[in-house]
This record gives structure tokens, C-alpha cells and sequence, in this order.
């Protein structure tokens, strides 16, 4: 069901994927929706304020177990708060586009979407917490 909806969307973004067709304006159109994302999420911290950033050095205990549940609990992604609705849309509305020009990318290069998800999972999986992203 899962791969029936990202070959769905691939197919959607093929379709309508009109003025941007060439692989440098993929690219380019890319790195612009990303730096979107970031800005959206930026103003939901400054400018809306419904999210606050709190971060310093982590202090890991050297007795710490590398279990991926006790990694997890002594490290949290530096944010408080909860986002409002209104920078919840904008920063979906961001990603959404940059999903759109993720696809086009996997088109123009002839990649199965579900593929690269499944190829990722699977070293997620392999590889747990000493994976490098």
C-alpha cells in the first residue's frame, strides 16, 4: 500500500512537473524549497515565538549504555513548546515542496522513490544508532 502512494506522488510530480524540467533547475529549485523549510522553522521561533530553541553542549555520562532507547532519553532535539497551527501549515506547506522537487529528482534520474526509502530503511535498521546520519 505504502510503495502504491510514493509511486502515486512520483507519477502526480512527473505529470505536472512543467517549468522546471531541466536537472539544474531541479537542483537549484531543491536547494531553494530546503532553505525554505529552514526559514519556516526559523520564524516559528522568532517571529511567531510558539517554538523556543534551548540548546547547549550535551553531557553524556561516560557510563552510558549505546542502547538506542538510553541514547535516545539523554538526548532531545533542543526544542520547547509546541507549533501552532499557522507555522504547522507553512512548514508543511515547505516541506511538501521540497518532497515535490526530491521526486522530480528521483524522475529525472530514474530512481523509484519507495526504492530509496526502503534501501535507507534497511540500513537504518542494520545499522541503528552508529549509522552516520
Amino acid at each position: 500500500m505504502k510503495d502504491l502512494i510514493c509511486d502515486e506522488f512520483q507519477n502526480t510530480v512527473s505529470k505536472y512537473l512543467v517549468r522546471h524540467q531541466s536537472i539544474l533547475d531541479i537542483l537549484s529549485k531543491i536547494q531553494e524549497s530546503s532553505a525554505r523549510v529552514n526559514r519556516a522553522t526559523v520564524k516559528a521561533v522568532t517571529t511567531c515565538g510558539c517554538l523556543q530553541i534551548h540548546a547547549a553542549k550535551k553531557e553524556i555520562p561516560p557510563d552510558a549504555s549505546f542502547d538506542d532507547f538510553a541514547i535516545t532519553k539523554l538526548l532531545d532535539n533542543n526544542l520547547e513548546g509546541k507549533i501552532c497551527p499557522d507555522c504547522k501549515d507553512t512548514l508543511e506547506n515547505e516541506l511538501g515542496k521540497t518532497l515535490f522537487y526530491l521526486v522530480a529528482l528521483c524522475n529525472a534520474m530514474d530512481l523509484n522513490l519507495y526504492d530509496v526509502i526502503l534501501k535507507e530503511h534497511k540500513k537504518l535498521s542494520t545499522l541503528r544508532i552508529f549509522n552516520l546520519t
